[in-house]
C-alpha cells in the first residue's frame, strides 16, 4: 500500500491559538506571534520525521494553522502594511521550523465585515505576493448567515489583484487563497486550514490520504453490485484511516499537544496512480464527466466518511474525496479530452469534499465573473448545509488552450473555458443573500 499504491499521511497540522499574543502595538503583536509559535511547534518537524522513519509511512506535509489573524490583528493593524507585516512573520516562522505551509491568513466574513477583516482582506495580494509559505482563506457565507456578497464582490478583484501582483510566477499567489462557505474550524489541509476559536490552545490535526490504495480495491470490485462496490470501499476507507489514527497519537504523545481530530480526506497528487479521476473511471465511467460521475462521487465521498468514522472516535475537517483539477493527473486528462467542463465540476461539487479547486481560467477573466462563480459555489454550500470552497487561479497572460506549471503538489493545470455571459448586475446589487428557510433549527 505504502511502495506501490501511494498510501500516505498527507499532512500532521498544528493548531496554535493567537488570542495570548494581541496587542495594540503591531511590532509587539508580530513578537508576541513568533515567539508563540516557534515555543509551541519547535519539535513539530522533528516529530514527524521521527514517526516516519518508525513506521515507514510517508508524512508528505508538516503544516501549522493559527487563529484568523483578521481577528487577532483588530487591534493593532490600521492599513494594509500592518497586516502584511504579521504575514512576513508568519512567513519567517514557517522557514525557520522547516514546515511546508502556515494557514490562518484568513478572516471570517460570512455575515458582514469589520474595518480590520476587510483591511486583511485587501492587503491579501500584497501578501501572498511578498510571502512564500503563507496561505490565507476567507469564510464569505454559511446555512445559518446566508451569503455575505459584498465579501463576494470584494474577493473576485482581489482574486484578480492577487493573481496580477504574481503574474511572473504564472498568478501562484491564488493557489494559496480559498474562498469559502461553512469553513470548519479543525481543517488540517491547506490552503484553507485555520485555528478555529472553538479550539484549544494547540491542537494536533492529521489528514489522510491514499487514492491509489482505493483506486486498487475499487478494481478489485470489477463487475460487482453498487452493494459489493460500496463496501468495499468502506472497508478500504476504515484501513487508511487506522494508519491516520496511529500517527495522530503518536504525534500527540510525543509532542505534548493534544490530538483534535482525523480528516478522512482522498487527497490526490500528481502521481500516477494517485487520483480520484482515476477511482471513478474504475467504477465503469469512460471518462470522468461523462454521465453518471456525480452519482460515482457521491459513492465514494460517503462511503469514504462511512468507513472512517468506524476508525477514529473523532473525526472532523472536510473528510471525504477532493477533486482538484492542477492536483490530479485524471481530472487533467479529463480536462484535456473534452470529459470535464467546469458546469460539470460545479454540478460535482454538490456531493464532494471542497468545492472547485485548484482551476486555472483565462487571465483576461472579469471580476464580477470571479464572483459569480464564487457565488453559485457558496450557494451550494449554503443550501446543501456542507462545506464548499472556491480556489481559481486567472493565469494573468494566458488562455484557453494553454497549460501553466504551477510545480510540486500544486501540479499543472490546462486552463479552462469560463462562461463570459455577463453577471455584472447580480453582482453589484450588494448586501447580503439571506440565510434558507431550513437555517431556522433552534
Amino acid at each position: 500500500m505504502i511502495e506501490q499504491e501511494n498510501l500516505d499521511v498527507r499532512t500532521i497540522t498544528i493548531g496554535i491559538s493567537l488570542f495570548d499574543c494581541i496587542d495594540a502595538n503591531v511590532d509587539t503583536l508580530c513578537d508576541n506571534i513568533y515567539k508563540k509559535i516557534m515555543t509551541v511547534a519547535k519539535d513539530h518537524v522533528p516529530t514527524a520525521e521521527r514517526i516516519e522513519k518508525k513506521y515507514g509511512i510517508p508524512i508528505v506535509n508538516k503544516r501549522i494553522s493559527v487563529t484568523p489573524i483578521g481577528t487577532i490583528g483588530a487591534s493593532a493593524c490600521h492599513s494594509i502594511e500592518d497586516f502584511v507585516k504579521i504575514a512576513k512573520t508568519l512567513d519567517k516562522c514557517a522557514h525557520e521550523l522547516g514546515v511546508n505551509f502556515i494557514g490562518g491568513y484568513s478572516a471570517i466574513v460570512s455575515k458582514g465585515m469589520s474595518k480590520s477583516e476587510r483591511l486583511l482582506i485587501e492587503s491579501i495580494p500584497s501578501a501572498m505576493k511578498e510571502t512564500e509559505l503563507v496561505c490565507s482563506s476567507v469564510n464569505v457565507g454559511s446555512t445559518k448567515t446566508g451569503i455575505n456578497m459584498d465579501a463576494v464582490k470584494l474577493l473576485g478583484e482581489i482574486v484578480l489583484k492577487t493573481a496580477d501582483i504574481t503574474k511572473e510566477n504564472d498568478s501562484i499567489g491564488c493557489a494559496k487563497l480559498v474562498i469559502f462557505c461553512n469553513a470548519p474550524d479543525d481543517n488540517p489541509f491547506m490552503a484553507g486550514a485555520f485555528h478555529g476559536i472553538t479550539e484549544t490552545d494547540a491542537i494536533i490535526n492529521v489528514g489522510v490520504s491514499g487514492p491509489g490504495v482505493m483506486n486498487k480495491a475499487i478494481a478489485q470490485a470489477k463487475g460487482k453490485s453498487f452493494g459489493e462496490l460500496c463496501e468495499t470501499i468502506k472497508k478500504t476507507a476504515f484501513k487508511i484511516t487506522r494508519v491516520g489514527q496511529l500517527v495522530a497519537r503518536e504525534a500527540s504523545e510525543a509532542l505534548g499537544i493534544p490530538f483534535g481530530i482525523i480528516d478522512l480526506s482522498l487527497a490526490p497528487t500528481p502521481a500516477m496512480g494517485d487520483s480520484i479521476s482515476d477511482c471513478l473511471e474504475g467504477m465503469g465511467l469512460e471518462r470522468t464527466g461523462a454521465p453518471g460521475t456525480t452519482a460515482a462521487l457521491a459513492i465514494l465521498n460517503d462511503q469514504v466518511k462511512k468507513g472512517g468514522v468506524m476508525a477514529s472516535s473523532y473525526v472532523g475537517g472536510l473528510s471525504g474525496a477532493f477533486i482538484p483539477v492542477s492536483e490530479d493527473q485524471g481530472m487533467i486528462d479529463a480536462v484535456n479530452a473534452g470529459s470535464l467542463t467546469l458546469e460539470k465540476l460545479e454540478a460535482m461539487t454538490c456531493v464532494c469534499s471542497v468545492g472547485l479547486d485548484m482551476i486555472a481560467i483565462p487571465g483576461n477573466t472579469k471580476a464580477t465573473t470571479i464572483s459569480g462563480i464564487i457565488a453559485d459555489e457558496m450557494a451550494i454550500g449554503m443550501i446543501n448545509q456542507k462545506t464548499t470552497a472556491v480556489r481559481l487561479i486567472p493565469v494573468i497572460g494566458k488562455d484557453v488552450g494553454d497549460t501553466v506549471e504551477f510545480g510540486g503538489l500544486l501540479g499543472y493545470a490546462p486552463i479552462m473555458p469560463v462562461n463570459n455571459f455577463s453577471c455584472d448586475d447580480f453582482v453589484n446589487r450588494g448586501g447580503r443573500i439571506p440565510a434558507p428557510i431550513h437555517s431556522f433549527k433552534n
